[in-house]
């Protein structure tokens, strides 16, 4: 069992940044490749980034590209997403989730889920 616990999110004008952490319980946080997921009222749940287990590699949305970067630090058992260029269209719900397997943008894969932290981001 693996709990996710996600903070950071806020409210940032356009062009701002944000960091998001997202905190794991347990002691197999390393055995577990991550994922930054979002989701917009109205619409559906969106992959952003994902991580590999050592964090050697990463993926991301064309969305995101060049302006989010995931992160993680398995001493902590914490894995971050650092967002700048903030845009408008960035607002949503923002989750983390973990998988035993490689890190995919569907989302029925993961395993576990946090419970969100907001990011608006104002014009």
């Amino acid at each position: 069992q693996v709990q996710l616990v996600e903070s950071g999110g806020g409210l940032v004008q356009a062009g701002g940044s944000l960091r998001l952490s997202c905190a794991a319980s347990g002691r197999t946080f390393s055995t577990y490749a991550m994922g930054w997921f979002r989701q917009a009222p109205g619409k559906e749940r969106e992959f952003v980034q994902g991580i590999s287990r050592s964090g050697d590699s990463t993926y991301y949305a064309d969305s995101v590209k060049g302006r989010f970067t995931i992160s993680r630090d398995n001493d902590k058992n914490t894995v971050y997403l650092q967002m700048n260029s903030l845009r408008p269209e960035d607002t949503a719900l923002y989750y983390c989730a973990a998988t035993k397997v490689r890190p995919t943008a569907a989302p029925g894969t993961y395993d576990y889920w946090g419970q969100g932290t907001q990011v608006t981001v104002s014009s």
